[in-house]
């Protein structure tokens, strides 16, 4: 996980541009000039994005969206920086990223024993008898899309764009905190891949649908699975004792009924057809919840301290977010915590010991003259 090898090799190929740069340049290619194409290419690259996003709508593949982030750093690094560092550092990132999605696919296929009780006993041992997810949907699922409904949509989204989205804006400030971020997350996901494989899980919405008989082999795809959400009896979940006039009286998906609400149906309809695709039994860690927190637990010392409580609110609300849904347990939300917790410690003991003190490639560094101040904070 340390940076300073890759910070070097970045370094060095940075010099390489920059003296082939001071010497090819022509005399009227001014530094004024290229601020202008760069403003020229930032603004054709924002039209573009919004006409895309009113015709098909929000990027939400993964390769898609790092496209449109490394597309706007090359614009953005028009005379600060070499435009072929977006293609050195984004490709083999989204490589990895892509290679990741690959095996994830196929950990259901090793044929390991799917946890479908611990995980419920867990939670009724942390909340007195009381399955969360259950009780949950029993007092706020309501007919209607509610208020909390719009935020739990809008969280549990987030996390689609939030690691790629960050790994741009780091790139942007410094290619070591690119580093530092992308090599935390990407070691992040393949540890939760290597728990995905060993220990699949069932999320709560699956075991709403299935009982003891039906999962008594640790079968990763029963049929009860396969089945829309429905009033089953003896389910492992447990049975509805209260809920509100109207409302479903039975644990389903939610995550995504605030769509509706934010006019994102073609949004709605892509992340329908995801669940299709998507590994059933890969609840623990949870991975939404772990980039969650690592996400906080990065940014905390580079943002100003006024920011900090909406980095400690943000885990809760997407760990209430991922229970209310029924897409993960409490327990799988504290494994994620966990797992971030335990990658980005093993980071900073690895940066601090490797001491990688490289030149941090930031924009200023790159510029023949250097540019007003930013706003962001520096990193630490």
């Amino acid at each position: 996980m340390s940076t300073s090898a890759p910070a070097r090799r970045a370094s060095r190929i940075g010099d390489r541009w920059r003296d082939f740069w001071a010497r090819t340049r022509p005399a009227w290619l001014s530094d004024r000039v290229l601020a202008r194409v760069r403003w020229v290419a930032l603004a054709v690259w924002l039209c573009a994005l919004v006409t895309e996003c009113v015709a098909v709508g929000l990027p939400f593949d993964r390769d898609g969206l790092l496209l449109w982030i490394a597309t706007g750093a090359a614009a953005a690094s028009i005379g600060r920086r070499s435009v072929v560092a977006v293609f050195l550092d984004f490709l083999p990132f989204a490589g990895v990223l892509v290679a990741y999605d690959y095996l994830r696919g196929l950990s259901y296929r090793l044929g390991m024993p799917t946890w479908w009780h611990p995980q419920i006993d867990l939670d009724r041992l942390l909340f007195g008898g009381h399955e969360p997810t259950l009780w949950l949907q029993e007092h706020l699922k309501s007919p209607h899309v509610r208020w909390y409904d719009v935020v739990v949509c809008l969280c549990y989204y987030s996390f689609f764009f939030l690691p790629y989205v960050t790994a741009g804006v780091m790139w942007l400030r410094s290619r070591a905190d690119f580093y530092r971020w992308s090599l935390r997350f990407v070691v992040l996901s393949f540890a939760s891949f290597v728990l995905f494989a060993l220990i699949p899980a069932a999320p709560p919405w699956a075991a709403a649908l299935c009982t003891d008989a039906d999962v008594s082999s640790h079968p990763s795809d029963p049929a009860c699975m396969n089945t829309g959400a429905h009033p089953q009896a003896h389910n492992l979940l447990g049975v509805y004792g209260h809920h509100l006039a109207g409302a479903h009286p039975y644990v389903e998906r939610i995550a995504g009924r605030g769509f509706s609400e934010l006019h994102l149906g073609v949004a709605q309809s892509l992340w329908s057809e995801g669940f299709q695709v998507a590994d059933p039994v890969a609840a623990f860690p949870s991975l939404h919840l772990g980039g969650t927190m690592l996400f906080c637990l990065f940014m905390w010392p580079r943002l100003h301290r006024r920011w900090r409580p909406l980095l400690v609110a943000y885990p809760l609300v997407m760990t209430f977010s991922l229970v209310y849904s029924g897409e993960h347990y409490v327990t799988d939300c504290l494994g994620g915590a966990l797992a971030a917790v335990a990658v980005h410690l093993a980071a900073n003991r690895v940066e601090r010991r490797r001491n990688g003190r490289t030149s941090t490639d930031t924009l200023d560094e790159c510029l023949p003259t250097p540019p007003p101040r930013g706003t962001m904070p520096s990193s630490t």
